[in-house]
């Protein structure tokens, strides 16, 4: 699930999935079905929190082993081709490649609470832009929980929401300490849009997406994955 904007949101309304026919123009049968499997394999229902495919058996049905240009280029051409409805990425710590469903902002308040919000724009923040290698438990209740009655287990809820759509998973550190690590799906749950509303709203002021994009470090992010 991408969050989208509000111009979007109205548009998306009209639009069919008929537009997955570009898929044919870009896409062999072959690579067409393996998408397919892997759009199948990223449901939540039918995988619980075991998202997507692994690589290994990505390239099986391509066809191809290690081939680290075309499994790139495999990733890159589903994205020009669906990139209004869908994104597909490859998360190197799982060794697994997910689709995620692009979604508008009114949709996505049903699938996260303000305080699930909140505690994934704290740990991306972290992670994504200070570099920090997981997110504290601790850090959390110190961040949120004296805003929220009950605090402890409202925040703990969140963060099992998350893990529940694969946005995070646990970091073994010690018996006595929780952490928390951004999944790759928990990284590209947010739309620059989304973020560059987010930047504008906490500074006050206009921010081009450009400005948007480098302070969230997200111009690496495109080039791995040939979108830029």
């Amino acid at each position: 699930m991408t969050t989208e904007n509000q111009a979007y949101e109205e548009e998306h309304d009209d639009l069919s999935l008929n537009r997955l026919q570009t898929l044919r123009s870009v896409l062999t049968t072959r690579e067409e079905q393996a998408f397919m499997s892997i759009l199948f394999s990223s449901s939540a229902t039918i995988r619980a929190n075991n998202f997507g495919l692994p690589r290994k058996e990505v390239e099986k049905l391509l066809g191809v082993s290690r081939e680290d240009n075309y499994f790139h280029s495999f990733l890159s051409r589903v994205n020009q081709a669906v990139g209004r409805y869908y994104r597909l990425i490859y998360d190197e710590g799982r060794d697994q490649v997910v689709v995620m469903l692009r979604v508008p902002a009114r949709s996505a308040r049903h699938t996260l609470s303000s305080e699930a919000l909140a505690v994934l724009l704290f740990m991306f923040y972290q992670q994504e832009v200070l570099k920090h290698e997981y997110t504290l438990l601790t850090q959390l209740l110190e961040a949120f929980g004296h805003e929220v009655m009950k605090g402890s287990r409202r925040i703990q809820l969140a963060i099992d929401t998350l893990r529940k759509i694969g946005a995070l998973e646990n970091q073994q550190l010690s018996d006595k300490e929780d952490a928390y690590r951004l999944t790759a799906i928990g990284v590209h749950m947010f739309s620059d849009s989304f973020l560059r509303r987010m930047v504008e709203f906490s500074h006050s002021n206009q921010l081009s997406k450009e400005d948007v994009m480098k302070f969230f470090n997200r111009y690496n992010l495109y080039e791995r994955e040939g979108l830029i």
